[in-house]
């Protein structure tokens, strides 16, 4: 984390969910309370704050006598997760065609090609980063900012797992063949063409999601609670 003493409380959540969110600390990673503050240069309850946002937000988790931790999915977890995304982005995809504008559009075209870049390079890291940014550049031009921001917090519940690392680049490279279809019926203006590329693409990623190796640590076990 990076920190300036006495920073306050709203700069203290945005870097815990900072270092959540790009993978830096893996699910079920103990959050400890002491220490967190002691490099805020704060006491404690604003981080204890913080954290309560977060589990809010169902990125971190607390029990009694453990502490806080970042939170873990079940493998089913993390597949209804991305269902709930895929719902919440086709029900944007059809305004979003409608209201893009050529900024819009420039968006999508430029996230499209830092994908072709990671998938080059051969970089997880990098095509986990930018397919989420590719998808929410489809969504946005929709300017259904309630709706936007349920989707962007269904990324967020996910985005600890860090999917695309964990699968064959085969599968990210077939992932993105899909992606340059659906750049090319958002610019073309076609939202049916789009909206069923869209349907295909969220078919294969499911069946991709269900490689993600789960004997890793990355999950937590389905028979044990996760009381918050």
């Amino acid at each position: 984390m990076v920190d300036a003493p006495g920073r306050p409380q709203q700069a203290i959540l945005d870097e815990l969910r900072r270092v959540i969110l790009d993978g830096s600390v893996l699910p079920g990673t103990p959050i400890p309370l002491a220490e967190v503050a002691e490099l805020f240069g704060v006491s404690q309850i604003p981080v204890r704050e913080a954290l309560k946002t977060l589990i809010g937000e169902g990125l971190v988790t607390h029990r009694s006598n453990f502490g806080y931790a970042v939170a873990q999915l079940t493998p089913q977890e993390l597949r209804e997760m991305y269902i709930v995304r895929e719902t919440l982005e086709a029900a944007a995809l059809a305004a979003a065609v409608v209201n893009a504008t050529d900024e819009d559009r420039a968006a999508v075209v430029a996230a499209n090609e830092a994908l072709q870049r990671a998938v080059d390079d051969d970089d997880p890291a990098a095509y986990q980063r930018h397919s989420r940014e590719f998808h929410l550049a489809l969504a946005r031009p929709s300017r259904m900012h309630r709706l936007l921001r349920m989707l962007e917090s269904a990324w967020n519940v996910t985005e600890p797992v860090q999917s695309m690392v964990h699968v064959p680049y085969a599968d990210r490279a077939g992932l993105h063949a899909d992606h340059a279809q659906m750049v090319e019926a958002f610019l073309a203006g076609d939202a049916d063409r789009l909206l069923s590329l869209a349907e295909s693409h969220a078919q294969r990623l499911n069946t991709v999601i269900g490689k993600v190796p789960t004997d890793t640590g990355l999950f937590v076990l389905p028979n044990i609670s996760s009381a918050q």
